[in-house]
């Protein structure tokens, strides 16, 4: 197992894992940006904490989403 996600860090490193590279680090700003703007909001109407624990899961939840069509090599 731990095989397996180093060969996958030396790829990724190396800019041989995905395909797209612009699209990886469109799609990792987009789920970013929208779980920081999120925690930003909430925290503005309730405490800093409850807006940190939702904007975290909300672009934890995001990722698996945008990341669906990624190609790899």
């Amino acid at each position: 197992m731990l095989d397996v996600i180093l060969d996958s860090m030396k790829l990724f490193l190396t800019g041989r894992l995905f395909q797209d590279y612009d699209k990886v680090a469109r799609q990792f700003f987009i789920g970013a940006l929208c779980g920081a703007l999120l925690a930003v909001v909430v925290g503005y109407f309730t405490t800093p904490l409850v807006g940190a624990i939702v904007g975290g899961a909300v672009a934890g939840f995001l990722q698996p989403y945008l990341f669906k069509d990624l190609k790899y090599r």
